[in-house]
């Protein structure tokens, strides 16, 4: 497929309806996925202001296609892989969010980091972090997002400091489809979200107070996530606005499982099947998860037990700029 057949699918308007057997939906999908993933890239490539389309193009095929799977039954799509999800953050990515920690120039984070970012782990602890975060994680039914919903959200903020106070915390479940009321909510084995706490509730890509809190506040803080390739690549595919704000630098990234990987000593002694990097298990070794709980998998449950693990690790390195200030009583 070209860049003209990529911008002639994401024109034509094929009705999933209209799409009977498994061979013409499978095509249908095949062909979306190659024209989200070339558009994406080609609109990436071009100089910031001279984008060759507008990036609700790629929105409105990615909502198609989720139509064109819901029909196939995207249960019969696990196993298969798709484009739509980043497996990381990219260093350009990782270097602006350890400057927008410590208030300095990526260009200072990255002299210090080296070639291929051999020296981040370094650059995280060599100056002091702290300012306004914003935390956010994602509940999903897919793990591509130009397949599957956003269901659930959760987000809050903290001032980073020894045991800094989260100020404010907001939960919101997003509706899907109704066929999904008999066939069960997807990957309910994961995040335990039933059609219980859906129904009724609006779909995230038609809530337009949910869109825009959520792009107002992530243009105006850092956001952490943990693998925050995840919510950057759902938010990318769901949240209008979102690429334009990524591109235009407004909108920084932070993925605490890298800071987990470079920072925390402990991550390197531990066999990799173990899964040290998880948020679980990350928080069990710095004592915010006691060795009988679980991870919630539920968005603001978990965006509060990420904040409390990765101040517990900064606390633990001496990274903080208020390191002799008064401890506060967390809370909501």
């Amino acid at each position: 497929m070209d860049l003209a057949q990529a911008l002639e699918q994401a024109n034509a308007y094929t009705l999933p309806g209209f799409l009977t057997t498994d061979a013409a939906l499978t095509s249908e999908r095949e062909k979306n996925e190659q024209a989200i993933a070339l558009l994406m890239d080609e609109w990436w490539k071009a100089p910031l202001g001279k984008e060759p389309f507008p990036f609700s193009l790629v929105l409105g095929l990615a909502d198609r296609n989720r139509e064109v799977c819901d029909e196939y039954g995207t249960e019969r799509l696990d196993g298969v892989a798709g484009t739509s999800l980043s497996r990381r953050l990219s260093d350009d990515d990782l270097v602006a969010g350890v400057a927008a920690l410590q208030h300095r120039s990526p260009e200072e984070v990255r002299r210090v980091a080296g070639p291929g970012l051999n020296d981040l782990g370094v650059a995280y602890v060599e100056a002091p972090v702290s300012g306004m975060i914003c935390g956010i994680d994602l509940e999903t039914t897919e793990r591509y997002p130009d397949r599957g919903y956003i269901i659930n959200v959760g987000m809050e903020f903290v001032r980073l400091a020894p045991k800094g106070r989260a100020e404010r915390g907001y939960a919101q479940y997003c509706g899907i489809p109704r066929m999904y009321e008999q066939k069960g909510v997807p990957l309910s084995r994961v995040h335990h979200i039933t059609w219980a706490d859906l129904k009724g509730k609006r779909p995230f890509r038609e809530n337009r107070k949910l869109q825009e809190a959520l792009l107002t506040a992530l243009q105006t803080f850092p956001f952490m996530a943990h693998n925050a390739a995840f919510e950057d690549s759902w938010l990318m595919l769901n949240l209008d606005g979102y690429a334009e704000g990524r591109k235009a630098g407004r909108i920084i990234p932070i993925d605490t499982r890298d800071i987990c990987r470079r920072i925390d000593p402990d991550y390197r002694t531990l066999p990799h099947d173990s899964r040290p990097g998880a948020l679980e298990n990350w928080a069990r070794r710095r004592g915010t998860l006691k060795a009988d709980e679980k991870e919630r998998h539920l968005g603001l449950e978990d965006v509060d037990l990420m904040f409390r693990t990765v101040e517990a690790e900064f606390a633990e390195r001496n990274m903080f700029a208020e390191a002799g200030a008064k401890e506060t009583k967390r809370g909501k």
